[in-house]
């Protein structure tokens, strides 16, 4: 069963200058754009509320049939910079009508220019950038880089991959290897023995955050730093918004340059100013060894790439670490013009301003209702509310998704962390988002919790 029914409800009628809801939830019209992609997609493409896009420009969405959201998903932390924006419009726009769509693995102008780009944003001991297509490439790339390394210092016994319970690093094989999920490991069986998970030192569900419990994690699933080639963070954990203390980062920075051992972050959804930085790890002040990064790079079109040392990066002969669709000239272009978005508009700056809104207003929120709602998280604008079974660290996935629910039906647009948790309410509008629809995304949000918590 999809989690969210599709069966069309009336529901208050909304009009403000950021949200406008005319219709029947879901709009009885959409119902058969949904039975036909309910025929011909899998049913796991049915975890999210069933509005029907049409379009998007800025920090609103339309359907095709009057309502309009103010977006709090931005398509998954994917348009920090707004959709549709006319710079990337205008960009993508110029590159077709260029005449070069696709290029493989062969030199092109804007290939170079976004490496170059995204290198002189980066740390400085990270100069090599390798452009893949999704998320979930990337990290399974650092693996690949880590192992590689691991076996080139330490011999094949140094391949060790250490990860964070309950973190994601996407759906392919080694990355839900890596992830901290267990139920999203269930279909793989034979699980690699050499990569283990660790407790992530957010405060909450794991109260103990001495870098310590690292340690002692590692030591009792029978490794030694002599058998590890690489560890992989979150910059903070994509199911919630929880970042781990700076001191134990600094331990595990030094651990890890001790041991020979590569220390990847997972910026995929930190990246390109989500955190109020340009870099989530920036708030931790370490540099990394590799980082991942994709979502927001473009703020629209799918590219993703792996940034890092160039030792490591260089591992590999020419022909020997390659993608299809490596540096796609249309993505690339959407890219270039996101990055000068971000830049000459302040969008970092103005995500860390709204990050001192959103985190105090959330904790005020949760100290408000009580037990059902355990840990608020802010950073930038990235927060999150974890919905728990008052008394208890313990999910409640049903009261998220009536609060999410509630939230479609006010104009507020959401996205269900499905399979990753399933039990958190998410903030992460677009970087342009201003305080006016900050403030009235947040006032929607409280009324929508207060409705759900009262039945």
């Amino acid at each position: 069963m999809p989690w969210f029914s599709s069966e069309p409800r009336d529901v208050p009628k909304v009009s403000t200058k950021f949200r406008k809801i005319v219709t029947p939830i879901p709009v009885p019209q959409s119902l058969p754009i949904l039975q036909k992609l309910h025929d011909f997609e899998p049913r796991s493409m049915q975890g999210q509320p069933p509005i029907v896009w049409d379009r998007a420009s800025g920090v609103n969405v339309f359907d095709a049939w009057g309502n309009m959201w103010l977006d709090w998903s931005s398509g998954v932390l994917v348009t920090n910079i707004g959709h549709s924006h006319p710079r990337v419009v205008a960009a993508i726009n110029q590159q077709v009508a260029h005449g070069l769509l696709h290029n493989y693995c062969f030199p092109s102008e804007v290939r170079a220019k976004l490496a170059e780009a995204l290198a002189a944003v980066a740390p400085p001991s990270c100069k090599k950038v390798f452009f893949l297509t999704t998320g979930g490439e990337t990290t399974e790339c650092a693996i690949k880089l880590s192992r590689t390394h691991g076996k080139s210092v330490g011999g094949k016994r140094k391949i060790g991959i250490v990860t964070f319970n309950s973190a994601f690093h996407g759906r392919t094989l080694g990355a839900q290897m890596a992830g901290g999920s267990p139920a999203l490991k269930e279909w793989i069986v034979n699980l690699d023995c050499a990569m283990i998970n660790v407790p992530f030192p957010d405060g909450f569900r794991q109260r103990d955050t001495r870098f310590e419990v690292f340690t002692d994690a590692i030591a009792r699933q029978g490794m030694e730093p002599q058998d590890i080639a690489g560890v992989m963070l979150e910059t903070y954990q994509g199911g919630n918004a929880a970042f781990a203390p700076v001191e134990y980062i600094h331990s595990l920075r030094e651990w890890c340059t001790k041991h020979q051992i590569v220390l990847t972050f997972d910026e995929v959804q930190a990246g390109f100013g989500r955190t109020g930085k340009m870099w989530g790890f920036e708030h931790y002040g370490v540099e990394p060894d590799l980082f991942c990064c994709g979502k927001g790079i473009s703020s629209s079109l799918p590219i993703s790439a792996v940034i890092g040392r160039q030792d490591l990066m260089d591992q590999f002969g020419p022909g020997s670490m390659t993608s299809t669709h490596t540096g796609n000239p249309v993505c690339v272009a959407a890219a270039l013009a996101n990055l000068q978005v971000i830049r000459e508009e302040h969008l970092v700056d103005n995500a860390r301003k709204m990050g001192d809104i959103l985190e105090p207003e959330l904790k005020r929120i949760q100290k408000r209702f009580g037990p059902a709602l355990g840990s608020a998280d802010a950073k930038g604008l990235v927060g999150t509310i974890q919905i728990v079974k008052p008394g208890t660290t313990d999910p409640d996935a049903s009261l998220a998704q009536d609060i999410v629910r509630r939230c479609i039906e006010k104009g507020l647009l959401m996205f269900a962390p499905v399979g990753v948790g399933g039990a958190t309410v998410k903030i992460t509008p677009p970087l342009i988002v201003t305080e006016e629809a900050l403030r009235e995304g947040l006032a929607v949000l409280e009324e929508s919790i207060g409705e759900s918590l009262r039945g």
